[in-house]
């Protein structure tokens, strides 16, 4: 007789008793619910509650990506003073006796739940394209060790995932993409939000979820976020735009923008391709001189030029325009012939031709950019009927993610949804002395629309 055999779980009871293990002290209790009882929500300030434990640990930049490294993350405020840990990392664990410690800059927020604190680190002279071993806690309680790589300080290809809003349902509906993505795009350089990332801007739950969303994708893949107007509220009698309270303590960005718009309009570059967050919610007329400066300084050393912001440039939505932005920043776009722009806002998924502020669609021999829309949350609008004669594809109902690599003199797109299907794509190819060729790659599949309207 062999001397494995398997039991199921139904006989396991009846089993016990008929060898002997049947009495009271013994018995398995099996809870068939049939005792009225029902399941309580957690309530959001016991699941979002801060504690000594560090959570919501996020990588951003501040400074140039081959030699810094920011890393944020939560506590609640027993937690007086935030330390971070870095060493190279190597094949066993003895990278840890040579890393070094870091004190953090702490900022207490008292959002809607609770207080906390937010710790900062920056990880300064670091050689570049080196796998980095970080941790962060307070000397007794500490993360888990991550993983970052340094940016090269040279141009080479690399690839970045840009989301439009995730915004809501964030936790059972957002989590998906970001998961998908990180599936489909392992080794993305960073992540790019076009703002919207929640829906109520000191909504801590809300910020929880994004965070719980993420994981350790967030602290191990660098983002950059542009706020959106649901990062904003109207606040007072004059209903003033004023930014969320969780935005600069969770995201430690470039100081390089205008003063009164720190962290929100900023640019970095990263192996050779220049990126500039711009502000869509407030001081749109204001930012022109600042973004003139940007682009005009750009050497040899930047090939190409990314712009993100949440409103869009050309609308896909009805009655959405946004005249300010495209009157007063598209002109400067074509100046300085800037190559892809990433934007948000509409619920949909609009992704214009090369078009100028001149003609439109650019003729032939013209320059242009390309304006993308998109959204990876599950909230969903209609576009225009019929669709803007700027957009070569558009979808409605469809949670997307954008995968982008820069390789030399290419840059290439590819849209995907939330299960991972390639919906659109292109190649953009830069020509020495002639505008950028657009070379289309969309799949064989209609547009996904709901029908006319």
């Amino acid at each position: 007789m062999s001397k494995y055999f398997l039991l199921s779980v139904a006989p396991f009871a009846l089993l016990l008793s008929s060898i002997g293990c049947g009495s009271s002290s013994h018995a398995i209790d099996v809870l068939d619910g049939s005792d009225g009882r029902q399941p309580v929500k957690v309530a959001d300030a016991e699941a979002y509650k801060p504690t000594s434990l560090p959570d919501r640990i996020i990588l951003t930049w501040t400074g140039d990506p081959s030699r810094t490294q920011a890393v944020t993350w939560r506590t609640s405020t027993a937690v007086a003073k935030g330390l971070a840990e870095i060493a190279i990392a190597t094949d066993n664990s003895g990278f840890a006796r040579t890393a070094r410690q870091l004190a953090a800059k702490t900022t207490l927020l008292e959002s809607d739940l609770s207080k906390s604190h937010y710790h900062t680190v920056e990880f300064n002279a670091l050689s570049p394209r080196t796998k980095y071993a970080y941790r962060v806690g307070d000397g007794a309680n500490w993360s888990e060790w991550f993983h970052f790589t340094s940016a090269s300080d040279r141009t080479e290809p690399f690839t970045f995932v840009y989301f439009g809003d995730a915004q809501n349902d964030i936790k059972p509906m957002w989590s998906r993409v970001i998961r998908e993505a990180f599936t489909d795009a392992p080794k993305a350089s960073f992540l790019l939000h076009a703002g919207d990332l929640i829906n109520k801007p000191n909504s801590d739950a809300e910020w929880g979820e994004w965070y719980l969303a993420g994981g350790w994708i967030n602290a191990m893949t660098p983002s950059i976020s542009t706020p959106g107007n649901h990062e904003y509220e109207s606040v007072g009698v004059t209903r003033t735009l004023t930014l969320s309270k969780h935005w600069k303590p969770q995201f430690a960005l470039p100081e390089n923008g205008p003063a009164d718009l720190l962290e929100t309009a900023f640019y970095l570059d990263f192996q050779g391709t220049r990126i500039i967050s711009l502000d869509s919610n407030v001081k749109i007329v204001e930012q022109v001189p600042w973004l003139e400066k940007v682009l005009a300084s750009r050497d040899s050393s930047i090939g190409w030029t990314v712009v993100t912001f949440h409103h869009p440039i050309y609308s896909s939505a009805k009655n959405r325009d946004n005249k300010e932005v495209r009157d007063n920043w598209q002109p400067v776009f074509d100046k300085y012939k800037v190559d892809l722009v990433l934007q948000g806002h509409d619920h949909t998924y609009a992704r214009s031709k090369l078009v100028n502020s001149t003609t439109g669609v650019a003729a032939k021999g013209e320059s242009g950019t390309v304006y993308v829309v998109s959204v990876s949350g599950p909230k969903m609008y209609d576009i225009g009927r019929p669709p803007r004669p700027e957009f070569q594809r558009v979808a409605e109902d469809t949670q997307l993610f954008q995968i982008i690599t820069i390789d030399g003199d290419e840059l290439r797109y590819q849209a995907r949804t939330a299960t991972g299907q390639p919906y659109d794509g292109f190649t953009l190819k830069k020509r020495a002395g002639q505008p950028n060729e657009l070379i289309e790659q969309v799949p064989e599949t209609p547009d996904r629309l709901r029908g006319l309207k």
